[in-house]
């Protein structure tokens, strides 16, 4: 049967900290119509507790205007206000909390964000210290247990500015801190690591074609083994802060890839089997978490209709659901 959710007593590696707690859950997505600490909003993070999460990333974003901007800003999207309730209610609900900031660049992404000066690398880290000091400081005060420095800052991860933000966010922040590396191949190139308390990672390789159980496999397997060796390298366990998969034909050769920018016909089944596989290849002692993107604060988001990557109202979140049943018994 499809193994979805990482055991919770998974016991872990030698070379993980003894500190580290697991993070299995959903990145958790605010919804214009449902705001953290509204009604709705709750029952949508109990009913992923229903689903198996033990753990949820909040996200709240930045913004910039494009890649080269160096006028990177918090966004709108999440006051202090409401962070604090997204805290609060999905720890009354005896969840584990990552704040996990992401930047939001029109018509990009954060990989490829990139100022082109000097003077541009300093507005943009002044900017964004300016924008996660008040991040760090609520987690804090609200006591998340985790805090992402950043998430898939491809270009930028090998600046020194980055040991400036850790400081920074470390001198406010004492729960567990990590970064959420986009795939492996940035994680090995990350410098910062043992500053840190966890590596994290986001994992969107390409898997094949949909009907290629076999080597989709094989392509997991390669990325967990990759990881396991810089978990022991670094001597630090790895959380897997994002994996995904829209419920949507053909998705499978491209996991990164949104509804947005392809339209396609609904495929509820690809997307549990494909996180069903992902799930047992990280069935590993270095892997201390895995975070699914993503579940909505609506919590009527989904349906079998849905191509977005919501497992929300589809064969995974039942799937997800059964196995929490079974764990429980």
């Amino acid at each position: 049967m499809f193994g979805l959710m990482v055991a919770l007593a998974l016991a872990l590696s030698v070379n993980a900290p003894a500190s580290a707690q697991r993070f299995d859950g959903f990145n958790v997505i605010a919804v214009p119509e449902h705001p953290f600490g509204s009604p709705s909003a709750r029952a949508a993070l109990a009913r992923a507790r229903g689903a198996g999460a033990r753990a949820v990333a909040i996200v709240p974003f930045l913004w910039q205007r494009d890649p080269k901007h160096s006028g990177l800003v918090r966004g709108d999207d999440m006051p202090d206000a409401v962070l604090r309730f997204a805290i609060r209610d999905a720890r009354a609900l005896g969840l584990a909390v990552m704040v996990k900031p992401h930047v939001w660049v029109e018509g990009s992404w954060a990989g490829a964000v990139e100022p082109q000066s000097p003077d541009d690398w300093r507005k943009w880290f002044e900017g964004y210290r300016a924008a996660i000091v008040p991040i760090a400081r609520i987690a804090a005060e609200e006591g998340a247990a985790a805090l992402s420095i950043g998430t898939e800052l491809a270009k930028t991860s090998r600046r020194p500015e980055w040991l400036e933000i850790i400081d920074t966010v470390r001198a406010l922040f004492p729960g567990l801190l990590t970064y959420s590396a986009h795939n492996v191949d940035e994680a090995e190139a990350v410098p910062f690591w043992a500053r840190l308390d966890l590596i994290g990672v986001t994992l969107y390789p390409p898997l094949g074609e949909d009907d290629d159980r076999t080597g989709r496999r094989t392509a997991m397997n390669a990325e967990a083994a990759r990881f396991v060796a810089l978990s022991q390298r670094e001597r630090k366990s790895i959380v897997v802060t994002e994996i995904g998969l829209r419920a949507a034909r053909c998705a499978a050769g491209k996991p990164w890839e949104s509804a947005e920018q392809r339209a396609a016909e609904p495929d509820g089944t690809l997307q549990a089997a494909v996180l069903a596989d992902w799930l047992d290849s990280l069935d590993r002692p270095s892997v201390s978490g895995v975070l699914i993107w993503r579940w909505f604060t609506d919590p009527n988001a989904g349906g079998p209709a849905d191509t977005d990557f919501t497992v929300q109202g589809k064969l995974a979140e039942k799937l997800l659901c059964e196995r929490a049943r079974n764990c429980q018994d």
